[in-house]
């Protein structure tokens, strides 16, 4: 069996799938990049498990990683597969579903804070050790090439034809930063981006809006996994200089757009995927067509399905509850 350490990715090729209810409701067809089957449930393995080989390659012996469940996930996996110990600082909002799957993936759990940039203050200082190796959730250049994997794939199933447009969620930006950076290296850096955020942990937004790099007060969205204060510097950058076109949506329309597409596709995602799938659901790519925003597109539109872990039917009701949808 090969070591890990020596490069074999620990993501998988995720599928591409059309829907034909979201490619009727859009009126353009619509293909799923379906990151919700990646091993523990999001596209955050791609980019956390390429540095964290990288990591271990260059001899650290300890992995510290802050996150609100998806990155943790993904670190605890990496590290799991890898040999080493990883310590996993969660902010008090984490479930306990989400703290069981770390605990079962071998991690050893800090619960510190109120927010996950408390949790990440925390889990700087416990990387002040020797032999300690912090693994950003999302602000890290080899995260970044690790999510631009999802690109290439791209590119080696749809061939000749170029996307019309991708649809994204972002939170640090780590994602967002990760396809531009593909788009750019297979020669498709016209190809715009919307890039969903739900009201609430809008950071990309604000940081828009504003012409500079702002910090939420708080997050006040349900979309938890959307929830970091302030986007990181390389995805305001890259929003600034590519096509990314920012868009944000209530917490209704995240919620409602996930209970469609359980039925649509008998698939469950988080809230913070439901910020993406709204774009769709809540008729906002065909609202930037009419005002001019999103030209004609002459390719697909790609979905992409981040998926995440910190979902159940039982935590969708609450959701619903919380949000008078009941």
């Amino acid at each position: 069996m090969m070591d890990p350490q020596d490069g074999i990715p620990l993501h998988i090729v995720s599928p591409l799938k059309e829907s034909l209810a979201l490619s009727k409701l859009a009126g353009i067809q619509v293909l799923m990049k379906l990151e919700n089957i990646q091993p523990v449930g999001s596209f955050k393995i791609r980019g956390i498990g390429h540095l964290c080989q990288k990591l271990a390659k260059e001899g650290f012996n300890k992995f510290v990683c802050s996150s609100g469940g998806n990155a943790g996930l993904a670190a605890s996996y990496a590290c799991s597969k890898l040999g080493v110990p990883a310590i996993i600082v969660v902010p008090e909002s984490t479930t306990k579903p989400i703290i069981h799957k770390l605990q079962e993936l071998g991690a050893e759990v800090v619960i510190t804070g109120k927010v996950w940039d408390d949790a990440d203050a925390y889990a700087h200082r416990l990387t002040e050790e020797p032999g300690s190796a912090y693994v950003s959730p999302f602000n890290h250049p080899l995260v970044w090439e690790g999510h631009s994997s999802l690109i290439f794939e791209l590119k080696a199933s749809l061939g000749n034809q170029k996307p019309g447009a991708l649809v994204v969620a972002v939170g640090g930006g780590g994602l967002l930063a990760g396809l531009v950076e593909g788009l750019i290296k297979v020669g498709w850096s016209d190809v715009p981006i919307i890039a969903m955020e739900t009201v609430g942990a809008h950071c990309l937004n604000a940081a828009i809006q504003a012409g500079k790099s702002v910090t939420l007060p708080d997050i006040t969205s349900i979309a938890k996994c959307l929830g970091a204060k302030t986007v990181c510097d390389r995805a305001l950058e890259y929003a600034r200089k590519y096509k990314v076109i920012s868009v944000t949506v209530d917490d209704r329309d995240a919620v409602q757009a996930v209970e469609r597409f359980l039925e649509d596709e008998l698939m469950l995602v988080e809230a913070s995927c439901g910020a993406a799938l709204a774009a769709v659901y809540s008729g906002h790519i065909q609202r930037l067509q009419k005002e001019g925003k999103l030209e004609p597109l002459l390719g697909p539109l790609i979905m992409i399905v981040c998926g995440g872990s910190a979902i159940s039917l039982s935590e969708l009701q609450k959701f619903k509850s919380q949000l008078g949808m009941l």
